[in-house]
């Protein structure tokens, strides 16, 4: 019984580094190094980053590699805009390739306004203020202005920052140096100087699309982007921005009717982008018009093809840019789609209620909170008093008079 026992033991002893060896192996060659990317401690994907350190962390870390970006244009495309200059910037510094296509401007412009990043690389974060004891007559007026059971609830932290450092900051009242746009390899695409061409076949999709997605596959391709390019060469990562997509300058007309003819044009051309990105290492950023589109079931439609989907709101033209509630902010964020990665829930944002705002020179993303409105508050108190005081007023003039009148 002893031989039997000792062979299965050896048998064992025999399988087990094998077994651990070989996984240890299959692990370390999946990882790619590449410069401006880490794996995501979500989910384990490659991410890269938006440019923009507070949307990085709106995001899970950053944006994944081969994942849609959804932004649904402010009414003025200031900020939308702005973000993906951002995103362009960010693959200059890190050196990855990019592919920039618009029916507007032309790419070179884009390129020439993108922000020059910040030499010293530090992120000017300024520390939550501790709470001080009063040390004079003043400061304890000051902080008898908020009740007393509020005086111990720790200060919300509006900044969205993450405690590991990824990305790179930029100055936006400055653009970039062109010895550094100019080192980056760029691939550009300007609709007018692409003629249509007549297809034999009825396609649901526009051939201005068509044309996009042929010169992204010959990009990808050409460039090995897709696996096909020998192992020995350097791997690197192809930024995608595509401005604004579905308006009529692409020749779409889902901005200008509520039935429009080509309902699945930019749908279908979504899931051949999404195909391409999946399979290669690529991500793009895609930039949309929705306000302009008024079939908000259509429009529905669009967001659910992306991985990711926010929308800008801006206060520019409306109500609330005086509104001094809304003072320190030039616009709300909404999350409208999160991405469903390696996992079967997706994380969420903590917080729901998200504003933007531009400073001199930086963009960020916070949490919005409104201060209490002790000056509404008093204002509507005392003149309250007021209307109760003229009521009486009017009560006691009232009766005087009709003491002179019966006296008459």
């Amino acid at each position: 019984m002893a031989a039997p026992m000792k062979s299965v033991g050896k048998l064992s002893v025999e399988r087990s580094p094998f077994s651990a060896t070989s996984f240890q192996k299959k692990t370390r060659s999946k990882l790619v190094s590449i410069p401006g990317t880490r794996p995501s401690v979500q989910n384990g994907q490659l991410i890269v980053s938006t440019g923009v350190t507070s949307l990085d962390y709106l995001l899970g870390g950053g944006l994944a590699v081969g994942t849609l970006l959804l932004i649904e244009e402010d009414r003025y495309d200031s900020y939308s805009r702005m973000i993906l200059k951002y995103f362009l910037a960010e693959g200059v510094v890190c050196r990855h390739e990019l592919f920039v296509a618009a029916a507007q401007d032309n790419p070179d412009d884009i390129l020439q306004e993108l922000p020059a990043p910040i030499l010293d690389d530090i992120a000017i974060h300024k520390p939550v203020e501790q709470h001080r004891l009063p040390c004079g007559p003043q400061d304890s007026l000051d902080s008898m202005k908020i009740a007393w059971r509020y005086q111990n609830l720790p200060k919300v932290q509006s900044a969205l920052a993450s405690s590991s450092r990824f990305g790179h900051y930029y100055d936006v009242s400055k653009t970039m140096e062109p010895e550094i746009r100019q080192a980056a390899n760029c691939h550009r695409f300007y609709l007018p100087e692409h003629p249509a061409q007549s297809s034999p076949t009825h396609s649901p999709m526009l051939e201005s699309y068509s044309a996009l997605l042929k010169s992204l596959q010959e990009v990808i391709h050409r460039e090995g982007f897709d696996g096909a390019a020998p192992m020995s060469k350097s791997r690197n990562i192809l930024r995608i921005g595509l401005h604004s997509l579905g308006s009529a300058l692409w020749g779409d007309d889902l901005c200008c009717r509520d039935n429009p003819r080509h309902s699945h044009a930019l749908t279908t051309f979504l899931y051949g982008l999404r195909a391409l990105l999946r399979s290669s290492l690529s991500v793009a950023v895609v930039t949309v018009p929705s306000h302009l589109i008024q079939n908000r079931a259509l429009m529905g439609s669009i967001t659910r093809l992306c991985d990711n989907a926010i929308a800008l709101e801006s206060f520019k033209g409306s109500e609330r840019e005086t509104n001094p509630l809304y003072k320190d902010y030039h616009g709300l964020l909404h999350v409208r789609q999160v991405p469903h990665l390696n996992c079967l829930a997706s994380e969420l944002p903590d917080h729901k209620d998200l504003a933007f705002k531009l400073k001199r020179k930086q963009f960020s993303i916070e949490r919005l909170h409104l201060p209490p409105d002790l000056s509404e508050t008093v204002s509507r108190v005392s003149r309250g008093e007021l209307a109760g005081a003229a009521m009486a007023g009017s009560g006691c003039g009232s009766g005087s008079s009709g003491n002179k009148h019966l006296d008459f």
